[in-house]
This record gives C-alpha cells, structure tokens and sequence, in this order.
C-alpha cells in the first residue's frame, strides 16, 4: 500500500470543514427549538383529554416516528413546494425536517416526564384551588422538565448526527463540506476522518454541557 498520511491535507481543508461544522450546530439548534415547541404542544396533545387533540397528536407522532427521516426530507424539500406553489430554500427544508423529526420524538419525552409526576400532585393543586393551567404552570411542569432534560440533550444529539442526512439536498453542513472536498483531492482518510473527529467534538461537549446542567438542577 502506498499510502501516506498527508497533514497539510487537513489544514487546507479545515476553513471549510469549520464554516460547515457551523451550519450543522446552526441547523441543529434551530431545528430543535423548533422542535422542543411542537414536543411541549403535541406531548400536552397526546395526554389531552379532548379527543380531536389526541388523535391529532397521536397522528403526528406515529406518522414522523414511523417514516424514515431521510423521505421526511426529500417529502419537505420536493413534494411541499408543489403543494404550497412555491419554492422552499434547502436551509429552510433542513431546519424544517429537523424540527418535525425531532418534535415527534420530544412530544413523547414530555408526555413521558408530565406522566411521570404523580397525580396526586395533580390533585392538591386543584384542591388548593388552582386552575389546571396553574396546576401544569407551577406544580407538574417544573418537576417534568427536570426528568425530561437526560433523553431531550439525547434527542439533541441524535439530530445532530440526523443533520448529515441534509447533504442529500445540498446543504453546506460538515458532511456535504467534506464530500466536496474529496471530490477535489480524493484524500477520503484525512477528510473523512477530520469530518468525524469534528462530528465527536461537538457531541462529546453537549454531553458535558448536559451533565453539567443536571448536576446543577439536581436531576
């Protein structure tokens, strides 16, 4: 084998692999605050005693947790322009498919937590005269989201690794930058594994950032 590690490689490469190792954190940050919003609604659906709002919230569930996020992409990106009669840029498609992805799973970690705190909290809540607005606002919720904060920084995770997926619809994240870059110098084993170590980087220090937060919240 006459292969031989190239360092300078790397270098040249590193700008790009930065600027797409940012739009990956930005994608996946904004994805997932979106999807945190749809978790709060449809996992407060999906414990709703109305009937039309649990099966709406259940739909929506089933129909993200059982479809692979790679057609959700391609569906957002090339069949809802057709839909809605006009085009969708690929970052609005990427956050988009992130934040309907991520939501569906977020929705069942909050029914989870919210399911988790026991009812007889519910109850002296109302007993004391609270609102079940107030009740959630003040007594269940801030227990919940304490236990749900562990599987949400695992959700946060897991889209970041789904954000590589994006490349498919040209999004300039850190996977796309990197198979750019190959198709230029064909070095796949300083690229490829540059792109991996950064992938780690980032993941390795939500990890710490969310240890750290439970510590504080005692959780």
């Amino acid at each position: 084998m006459n292969w031989e590690f190239r360092p300078e490689v790397i270098v040249a490469a590193m700008p790009a692999l930065l600027q797409g190792m940012w739009m990956t954190i930005m994608i996946t940050v904004g994805g997932v605050a979106l999807g945190f919003v749809l978790g709060i609604l449809f996992g407060l659906g999906r414990i709703s005693k109305n009937k039309i709002i649990f099966a709406l919230s259940t739909t929506y569930v089933e129909i993200i947790r059982g479809t692979p996020i790679l057609v959700q992409i391609f569906f957002i990106y090339f069949a809802m322009p057709i839909l809605l009669g006009s085009r969708i840029s690929n970052i609005t498609a990427a956050i988009a498919a992130i934040a309907i992805n991520s939501g569906a799973y977020l929705a069942e970690i909050v029914r989870g937590g919210i399911q988790s705190i026991d009812k007889g909290q519910t109850e002296a809540g109302r007993t004391i005269g609270m609102t079940p607005f107030q009740t959630m606002r003040y007594i269940i919720w801030p227990q919940a989201f304490k236990r749900i904060i562990p599987p949400m920084g695992n959700q946060f995770i897991i889209s970041l690794k789904d954000t590589s997926l994006l490349s498919v619809i040209a999004v300039a994240d850190l996977t796309r930058r990197g198979q750019t870059i190959i198709a230029v110098n064909y070095r796949s084993v300083e690229i490829w594994g540059t792109v991996a170590l950064l992938y780690l980087t980032m993941t390795l220090t939500i990890s710490f950032v969310l240890r750290r937060m439970e510590r504080r919240l005692d959780v």
